[in-house]
């Protein structure tokens, strides 16, 4: 049986530390024979330029081949099924496939079709594991444990699959999560929630921001994205010198969801984020098909 990562709670605690151990080591971006022999394919029905390219850079330090299916020119856009697609693939003989769709719950229902790893690469706005574990290891990594600590995530949270990933790693790990936004934007959960971002920011160890999905969005809930702003982007003023971790899945909406000065402060780990991505990735990689 393959093992797939669909959903943050396919892996274990257990699991999860284990994919962090190689990712450490992976860190030194050096090129490995780990993965000699295996095949991946990419397949994104959404755009991405930095998980695919994370991903395909993380299997070829690994020394797996990778093919990178684009959708938009395949034979699902002349109307082949997602099952059909799934099984042409699955005949090639790959050992995983790397799947984003717009649609939720699809990399799921591809899993049951197969017999390679399924690795969901973000599926409407229902998760994107990889992207929670990447969040997860950065935090580790600045901290050690998230026992105690306070992650505000701010944003469009209704329609992230981030900040599901997230939330679900981070209060697994002991953080306390709290979610800020406009009303518009806040799911109905359990967990503390605000509109107003000064608050949040002085109980926070870290903040996430999010960028604002405004192509899931049926109606214009703001008038403008800068309206937006004014309440809910990160900036020096709100942060002062606390001693706070800022972080962003990207693509910023620079100076809509964080300040240009922000982005330049040394707690600010985007670009951390995208290096910790290729590590984690290619330990995901390594632990469901090594």
């Amino acid at each position: 049986m393959s093992k797939h990562l669909t959903h943050t709670k396919d892996l274990s605690k257990e699991e999860i530390l284990r994919i962090f151990s190689y990712a450490k080591e992976y860190l030194d971006e050096k090129k490995r024979d780990d993965l000699k022999g295996k095949l991946i394919i990419n397949i994104f029905f959404e755009n991405s330029t930095r998980t695919r390219s994370s991903f395909e850079i993380a299997a070829l330090r690994l020394s797996a081949d990778v093919v990178n299916l684009d959708v938009a020119r395949s034979s699902t856009a002349k109307g082949e099924t997602l099952f059909d697609t799934a099984a042409n693939l699955d005949a090639m003989g790959p050992d995983a496939i790397v799947v984003r769709h717009n649609r939720a719950g699809v990399p799921k229902i591809l899993s049951k079709y197969v017999n390679c790893s399924i690795i969901n690469a973000g599926d409407g706005a229902h998760q994107h594991p990889t992207q929670g574990l990447l969040d997860l290891f950065t935090l580790l990594q600045k901290w050690g444990s998230l026992e105690d600590k306070t992650i505000a995530i701010v944003g469009d949270i209704r329609n992230s699959r981030v900040a599901n990933s997230d939330i679900e790693l981070f209060t697994r790990f002991g953080a306390k999560v709290i979610l800020v936004g406009p009303p518009q934007f806040l799911p109905k959960t359990h967990l503390p929630t605000t509109h107003n971002l000064k608050e949040a920011i002085d109980q926070a160890d870290a903040v996430i921001s999010l960028r604002t999905q405004t192509e899931r969005h049926a109606n214009a809930t703001f008038a403008s994205l800068n309206d937006y702003a004014t309440n809910f982007k990160i900036t020096k003023d709100l942060i002062k010198d606390k001693d706070i971790i800022i972080m962003h899945p990207g693509p910023v909406h620079r100076n809509i969801d964080i300040a240009d000065e922000v982005l330049e402060d040394e707690r600010c780990l985007v670009l951390t984020q995208v290096k910790n991505g290729v590590a984690v990735r290619a330990g995901i990689l390594k632990y469901l098909i090594g």
